[in-house]
């Protein structure tokens, strides 16, 4: 008997054994798989590759809306992100001369993942030899993902990518043909990967002119003067139906058309050293135009761009920060001492159209018809002429520098008898005689600190210019007559080849300086993209 309940004892704990080994494996792999924060994988700083560029975004918020328009800071909006692309790897963006938003961005949105960490299958099979031990390639289900239906922001920045890696693949490629004119030679960074981002452009870039506003300050403009090319691409731009569109959701920039010309002839105090009422009247338009359409608040600014040639369109900027700090810069007083980036800004050539028209200023004779070594007539405007005129006028036949030319003498006629035409910088760092000389066949010697060359993304300009610091005017002969016979004519027929990026036409033509203007916008345009946070 005794014998009897012993074996139904040890039966019945042998049951009770065998019914709790399963409820102490199920809570362990319970508290094995739960929530371990230790756990968590953070992508921070994990870099996205758009079109050979590095891609990152900024940190996240709680309400997982976050905007980046400025690489130093991250800016936070809802509803949207505005990614810079950063260049880590060294590789240059578009062209072989300049990398796009150099500067470092901030880190990657992180979205904590939670993983499972896998049983030990040694300490599973010592609880019980009945437990069959946890699979090693355990993956948790993954969550239905939600299919959100593209938008139109969401095919604009596919094609924007698409057009990036053409771009990024035509560097090294075959030549695109092209029945107007074909980008070959050393005046290029990179001549095909211009002509293909050239192409691009035309293919799919959009404009949408923001119509608030009434001339003369905005939709208006000088065409004449040296301030002439605001006037000259408002009215473009305006006049266009290839680029502009009047559907803003189509569009991949949107322009401000005021002329800091305009408002400081009409709108600045004359003599009152007063930049508020411009300010005023730039925060006013801002403002008008961020409360009727949803686009400046979305991006901060970072994809709208305004022009000014006049030497205040660099102060009015600063009338608003994100104007400043996010937005496109289109300048001729591309001064980097003044706050001018290359990665975000565009400089853009000052022409002095005297007439209203390039008629009759094209043109010069070749490298043999050239019997001055360089010229210069300019007044005791800003530090550098000074300078100059104090080491070169009347010093010496070769080198003919003025303060005012004499009687008779005509001043497009000295350009064109000059194998190099010196452009010091004014009080700002933009000058027409750069364009003057371009026109009339002539070497440009740029005489300048701080000077970022317009369309330098694109054009070699150590290719068909001089650049002589301020420090080497002295030595100006000396550098000048370093260059040789063969060299020179090599740089003066070069000049020739590029003045067609620099002409002005009405209505404009391909490749012509409005053009240009639109691609280097376009150029920064590439170099982010919008999307929606969600």
């Amino acid at each position: 008997m005794g014998g009897v309940r012993w074996g139904q004892e040890s039966s019945s704990s042998m049951k009770l054994l065998l019914f709790m080994v399963p409820l102490v494996l199920v809570a362990g792999l319970v508290f094995i798989l739960g929530p371990n924060p230790s756990s968590w994988v953070s992508f921070a700083n994990a870099p996205v590759l758009l079109g050979g560029s590095v891609i990152t975004s900024s940190s996240s918020t709680s309400s997982g809306a976050v905007t980046v328009t400025d690489p130093s800071e991250a800016k936070q909006r809802e509803g949207l992100v505005v990614v810079a692309v950063e260049n880590r790897g060294g590789e240059k963006a578009i062209s072989d001369d300049t990398d796009f938003n150099h500067s470092s961005t901030p880190p990657f949105s992180v979205q904590a993942i939670q993983t499972p960490q896998q049983p030990d299958e040694q300490n599973v099979s010592q609880l019980s030899p009945n437990v069959t031990p946890v699979n090693e390639s355990y993956v948790p289900p993954e969550r239905p993902k939600l299919q959100r239906k593209l938008s139109i922001l969401d095919r604009t920045e596919a094609g924007l990518i698409q057009a990036r890696a053409a771009i990024s693949e035509a560097r090294n490629g075959n030549q695109t043909q092209d029945k107007d004119y074909v980008p070959v030679g050393p005046m290029y960074n990179n001549a095909n990967a211009f002509h293909r981002s050239y192409l691009e452009m035309e293919k799919q870039f959009k404009v949408f002119v923001y119509e608030e506003g009434e001339p003369p300050v905005f939709h208006n403009g000088p065409c004449k003067s040296i301030y002439s090319m605001e006037g000259n691409f408002i009215h473009a731009i305006e006049m266009n139906d290839q680029f502009r569109t009047r559907d803003p959701e189509k569009a991949h920039v949107f322009f401000l058309p005021f002329s800091v010309a305009m408002l400081v002839q009409f709108v600045y105090v004359r003599d009152s050293h007063d930049f508020g009422p411009i300010k005023k009247t730039v925060t006013d338009y801002v403002n008008v135009i961020a409360g009727r359409y949803p686009y400046w608040n979305r991006s901060l600014g970072a994809d709208h761009f305004y022009l000014a040639c006049h030497d205040w369109g660099p102060e009015t900027s600063r009338s608003i920060p994100n104007l400043n700090e996010n937005s496109i810069r289109v300048l001729c007083n591309a001064n980097t001492s003044e706050g001018f980036k290359p990665s975000k800004d565009v400089s853009f050539p000052e022409i002095n159209l005297q007439t209203g028209s390039i008629n009759g200023f094209i043109g010069g004779p070749s490298a043999s018809g050239r019997p001055l070594l360089a010229f210069f007539a300019g007044g005791l405007h800003g530090p550098i002429r000074p300078v100059l005129l104090e080491h070169w006028e009347n010093r010496d036949e070769d080198i003919q520098v003025h303060k005012y030319l004499p009687k008779g003498v005509s001043y497009y006629e000295m350009l064109r008898k000059s194998r190099f035409c010196l452009c010091p910088s004014g009080y700002e760092v933009a000058s027409p005689r750069v364009v003057e000389a371009i026109y009339t066949g002539c070497v440009p010697v740029l005489i300048s600190d701080h000077y970022v060359p317009p369309f330098n993304d694109v054009l070699n300009w150590k290719s068909f210019s001089v650049e002589v610091s301020v420090k080497d005017i002295p030595r100006l002969k000396e550098i000048l007559l370093s260059i040789s016979p063969r060299h020179y004519i090599r740089m003066q027929r070069r000049v020739g080849l590029v003045r067609r990026h620099f002409e002005v036409h009405s209505p404009p033509k391909r490749y012509d300086v409005f053009h240009m203007i639109l691609h280097s916008v376009w150029l920064r345009r590439l170099n982010f993209r919008v999307h929606h946070d969600q």
